[in-house]
Formats: structure tokens, sequence, C-alpha cells
């Protein structure tokens, strides 16, 4: 695999992190809200990714078994999800958007779940950085080798 390609999938990760971390704040700041302009509360968000570009499955995926050619390109951004998943009830009567019987809707987004996606997504940004970071140095020293 050449540099440019090893850059070029880091890249596409650090894209799709960094849209992930977007949407991971959102759903944190959004915790509490309980009237959106759609009507009812927030609903949580998640990115769905996808392989960008040919994707061999095999032992090793991406890896052609024959050729033993590296066939995956990065990550690409398939789109941003809605979690239908239920949302909380609780008893306020006194809330302004409490139903007849004084129960609010809140918003499914639990922050404990969204901090440990912060920290992957996190995680995996610093990983990828780090990739990118190896490659340009490797990249230097072939150059100095030729010198």
């Amino acid at each position: 695999m050449d540099f440019m390609k090893s850059m070029a999938i880091s890249g596409s990760a650090l894209t799709a992190g960094r849209l992930r971390l977007d949407v991971i704040a959102n759903n944190i700041a959004n915790a509490n809200t309980t009237r959106t302009a759609q009507g009812g509360p927030y609903r949580r968000q998640t990115v769905v990714l996808a392989p960008r570009g040919e994707q061999v499955q095999w032992m090793f995926p991406g890896m052609d078994p024959q050729s033993g050619e590296f066939k995956g390109r990065g990550v690409r951004v398939v789109g941003i999800a809605q979690d239908n998943s239920p949302f909380k009830r609780m008893y306020n009567p006194g809330h302004p958007d409490a139903d007849a019987n004084g129960y609010v809707s809140l918003p499914n987004v639990n922050t404990v779940t969204e901090m440990v996606d912060l920290m992957a997504a996190t995680r995996a940004y610093e990983a990828n950085v780090a990739a990118i970071g190896a490659a340009r140095q490797m990249a230097q020293r072939a150059l100095e080798m030729g010198k």
C-alpha cells in the first residue's frame, strides 16, 4: 500500500469521525429538549458509516485472499439516522409539555452512553491522526535515504 492511499483512508476516517463527534455533541446538548420544531421531544441521532469502494471480506477485512492486496478505500458517511427507541416519561403535571395525564416525554438520549461514544470517537480520531503522522514520517525518511 502506498503512502497516499494510507493517508486517504485515514483522512476519510477523520472526516467521518468529526461528523460523529458533532452528532454526539448535538445529542448531549439536546438531552433535555422536550419540544422540537418537528414536534415532540428530541430524538437521539447516530451516524451510519459504510466502507468506501470495494471491500472483500476474508480473514482480514479489506484484503483479497488471492493477491493479498488491500482493497479497502476508507470509510464514508451514509447518513444520520434517528434512534427510534421509546422516549422516557416523567410525571410532571406543571410542565408546559405535559400530556393530559401529567406525563412529559423526555428525549431518548442517555448522557452516559453519549459520553462513552464520545470517548470512543475521540480515540478513533486520535488513532487516525497518529496513522497520518506515521505515514508522513515514513515518507520523509524514505526521501532522506535517497539523498
